[in-house]
């Protein structure tokens, strides 16, 4: 078992035994100092331990715990407050059972406990909500640490992934992978489910910046439709990479304010191709991620490009990102012309419905961003 699956899995058999027994008892005591056991064990290997838990999911730090997948624990955890668990220094063990004690009162297993009072004074054990920088957090049953969170290092990731990409590396997986997963953390970082979107600042930004809330929102989309954490992974690193090709773009031809020449068309419209490539190339083939980068500009009735030599459908995932794509295009201001409402965009998509867009995800991605449009969290790029 590793470290920290073996430390959360010890934490929780103590706060279960303590919920169970009561402080004093012997058996309370030898879950709490297994516990401690095991976190001397893990901060001889790491001197900062970040833990978050999300639905179905737990990362320590931006690595996903693939043993815990579907614990309950991370659901029990997440719904009483304690999305993060940052333990930042060393940890007596009489603090460690304080710890234990206070934790075992927001997850209501004892007579409640002041959360906020075990966090006013310095602490190097901090737990609480995740917030998205910029957004205006949920209220709260209980006054608990807010562990603020913002865009900018998946900003900076995948700007670096595109330039690798583009000065003819390959596709580093590592930073893919990780945006995804911070993204996902972003979305549960409160007690309602939240889309933060980047907002374009300067028109070099856009494929960048178009990744990412592609990204958030084809995950949006695939949760809100009711399918497990493992697609909404791989659909949402297949819509951060759908755009892979535009790397190829010369920026002129990228930002022109003006309509596009014959050969300027046929530039833009190589890049699903170029993309689906570059993906396919990489060190691990992302059949899913190259199939999306390869179809998201076909529409159902068989337009767009690039041109089919033999009609089909494409792929579930395609038509998903489909609609996501053009729903975060048409908000975002380009050179020739300004950003649409989101009504605006929504209206678009439904007048298209059964034409360019699958008509069942066009509808559910409609009512989804009319539900959700009080839960968008615009960040700063």
């Amino acid at each position: 078992m590793s470290d920290p699956v073996g430390f959360l899995t010890a934490l929780t058999r103590a706060l279960s035994t303590l919920g169970h027994y009561g402080e004093g008892h012997p058996a309370v005591a030898r879950a709490a100092e297994s516990a401690y056991g095991r976190l001397l064990d893990l901060q001889s290997v790491a001197d900062r331990l970040e833990f978050t838990f999300l639905t179905g999911e737990v990362l320590f730090g931006r690595d996903l715990l693939g043993a815990l997948e579907n614990w309950e624990w991370s659901s029990r955890l997440a719904t009483a407050g304690i999305e993060r668990l940052e333990i930042t220094g060393p940890v007596e063990e009489d603090h460690f059972a304080r710890f234990l004690s206070h934790a075992a009162g927001v997850l209501g297993l004892r007579a409640d406990e002041r959360a906020d009072l075990w966090q006013a004074g310095p602490s190097t054990i901090r737990f609480g909500r995740v917030r998205v920088g910029g957004a205006e957090p949920a209220a709260e049953p209980r006054t608990i640490a807010t562990l603020s969170y913002t865009l900018k290092e998946e900003r900076d990731a995948v700007a670096f992934l595109h330039e690798e990409v583009g000065g003819g590396g390959q596709l580093p997986l590592l930073e893919a992978y990780g945006v995804v997963r911070s993204l996902s953390l972003a979305m549960h970082g409160g007690q309602v489910m939240m889309v933060p979107l980047l907002e374009l600042k300067e028109f070099d930004q856009y494929t960048t910046t178009h990744s990412i809330n592609v990204s958030v929102l084809t995950m949006a989309l695939t949760e809100y439709l009711g399918l497990g954490p493992g697609a909404v992974r791989s659909f949402g690193l297949s819509g951060l990479l759908h755009d892979l090709g535009k790397v190829r773009i010369p920026p002129e031809i990228l930002t022109k304010p003006g309509r596009l020449t014959v050969k300027e068309r046929t530039v833009v419209e190589a890049h699903p191709v170029d993309g689906a490539r570059m993906i396919l190339e990489g060190k691990e083939p992302l059949d899913l991620a190259a199939a999306v980068a390869y179809e998201h500009h076909l529409c159902l009735d068989g337009r767009g490009y690039p041109k089919l030599h033999y009609p089909r459908d494409s792929h579930y995932a395609s038509r998903l990102v489909h609609v996501c794509d053009v729903y975060d295009a048409l908000r975002t201001r380009r050179p020739y012309r300004d950003a649409w409402s989101s009504e605006e965009a929504l209206e678009y998509i439904r007048a298209r419905s059964g034409s360019e867009f699958d008509p069942v995800l066009a509808s559910a991605f409609t009512e989804m961003m009319r539900t959700w449009d009080n839960r968008i969290a615009i960040q700063a790029a």
